[in-house]
């Protein structure tokens, strides 16, 4: 039997030619460029990965990129889709290819109840040729409610992990307490950035974290420095992160923050599959410049001709009257984003 699912698993992006198609090439050069820095392994087909952007079979010609040049590093793959029969073909798709297992969200757009997810998972447990780990993401899909994980847990054995990306550290203690002691192997993964350091401290085995992409030397020093016990160096660490994953997470139409991210470690990933509007776009420009200062700032220097807003007195991008427009287009931006 596979060991169990530890350490840290990249959700890659999928980079786009002109015409707007996946840029193949460029996605195996990130493949392996990842490889390189040591990261345990790849999540495609995640949030990060745009699936509900790409068509079925786009899907599966990313994980079948992705396994190509993975170099045997193990594969976490994304397996949601909109219903049983779907989830099923690509469980089946995965595990042809030799990935280590799936990740299949609740059921999203219509809001279902929690016996009605529990009886969606216990059908996938029983039907999959291949490990299943729930992920819990509730801003994009029905929430699974600690008690029905922890059944689906301890009578499938065919479910393996958790990944959650709720933000809800007191939710995340809770997994590992109701679970863990009665199945050690489970495995229980993070999916947000801020969250890595206490996870691990916790009792966590890993995550699956956007930022690996743009730094995975930073995110696997954090990860081996909190396994190794090194606490003060992983707290040191951990904070550096977080100026850096605020300004991807939070820049208009995610996931074009850390689409910047990898533009600026060098890689061409193309334009966003979903358009932008004229002010996000001028937006975005002042963003990409904040994110180079912080990856120059934490060594990386190829991001340094980028970084523009540390510039000196007298530049006319600086005046008083650039600020003002930067500070009027949050504002749009941000207004645009309240509850009508």
């Amino acid at each position: 039997m596979p060991g169990q699912l530890q350490g840290i698993f990249v959700p890659n992006i999928v980079p786009y030619d002109d015409q707007g198609r996946i840029n193949e090439e460029e996605l195996r050069r990130i493949i392996r460029w990842l490889g390189d820095k040591g990261v345990t392994g790849f999540y495609p087909n995640g949030s990060m990965g745009e699936f509900i952007r790409l068509s079925y079979e786009e899907r599966k010609r990313v994980l079948k990129i992705v396994t190509e040049e993975a170099g045997g590093r193990p594969i976490l793959a994304g397996a949601a889709e909109p219903n049983v029969d779907l989830v099923l073909e690509m469980c089946r798709y995965c595990a042809g290819l030799g990935c280590r297992a799936v990740s299949i969200t609740g059921p999203y757009y219509y809001k279902l109840t929690q016996e009605s997810i529990e009886t969606y998972f216990r059908e996938l447990a029983a039907k999959s040729p291949i490990d299943i780990v729930i992920y819990n993401i509730p801003a994009f899909a029905n929430e699974i409610s600690v008690p029905v994980l922890k059944r689906l847990a301890l009578d499938c054995p065919r479910i393996i992990g958790t990944k959650d990306t709720s933000r809800d550290m007191p939710r995340f203690q809770q997994v590992l307490h109701e679970i863990k002691p009665q199945r050690p192997d489970f495995s229980v993964l993070i999916g947000w950035e801020e969250l890595l350091c206490a996870s691990l401290f916790m009792g966590g085995d890993g995550g699956t974290l956007s930022s690996a992409g743009i730094v995975p030397e930073v995110i696997m020093k954090i990860y081996h420095e909190t396994v190794g016990g090194n606490w003060d160096s992983a707290r040191h660490v951990q904070f550096k992160l977080l100026d850096l994953f605020s300004l991807m997470v939070n820049a208009p139409n995610f996931p074009e923050g850390f689409r910047a991210g990898y533009q600026l470690r060098g890689f061409d990933t193309g334009r966003a599959r979903f358009p932008l509007a004229p002010a996000e776009l001028e937006l975005m420009d002042v963003v990409r410049s904040r994110i180079a200062c912080v990856l120059t700032e934490c060594g990386f220097p190829e991001a340094a001709k980028h970084c523009t807003v540390h510039s000196a007195e007298g530049d006319p991008k600086f005046s008083d009257a650039w600020r003002a427009r930067v500070e009027s287009i949050v504002r749009d931006v941000v207004h645009s984003r309240l509850p009508k």
